[in-house]
């Protein structure tokens, strides 16, 4: 299974804002989208960063004073990894794991096409388990012809 297959199932929406919003605004955008990353982009709609609830409470924790002010280019994540839609989900679990990251933005021909979660990964791996667990059961119980 790879990322485009992932992406067919869960769908293509990505929530982007640009660095000049106010950090309270994206804790709005992800209650009320139910999300759990932001991508930032510039005006050219080029990946700048990426907000995630990690980046909020550290801006929390540094600077409670200043919460309603800052922007989210004080506390985004700018060294990110991106993917694309060909990546085999093995390679997308290293990544988020050896990274200890839990989005990826999936990039097709310099396009942003898509955002895959460490929950969408599990989600597709264990869908690909149970396809290959059913298979097997059922050579092992003589269904195949042979």
């Amino acid at each position: 299974m790879k990322t485009k297959d992932i992406l067919a199932e869960k769908g293509t929406r990505v929530i982007t804002v640009e660095e000049t919003i106010l950090l309270v605004d994206v804790v709005s955008m992800f209650i009320i989208n139910k999300i759990g990353c932001v991508i930032v982009v510039n005006k050219h709609n080029e990946i700048i960063g990426l907000v995630a609830p990690i980046d909020i409470l550290k801006a929390i924790h540094h600077h409670p004073e200043y919460l309603t002010s800052i922007t989210v280019s004080e506390i985004m994540t700018r060294d990110i990894i991106v993917v694309t839609p060909d990546e085999d989900i093995d390679k997308l679990m290293t990544i988020m794991t050896e990274g200890r990251i839990r989005h990826l933005p999936v990039i097709d021909k310099g396009d942003l096409v898509g955002l895959v979660s460490i929950g969408d990964v599990v989600k597709a791996k264990t869908t690909v388990w149970d396809v290959e667990i059913r298979h097997l059961t059922d050579y092992i119980e003589g269904k195949y012809p042979g």
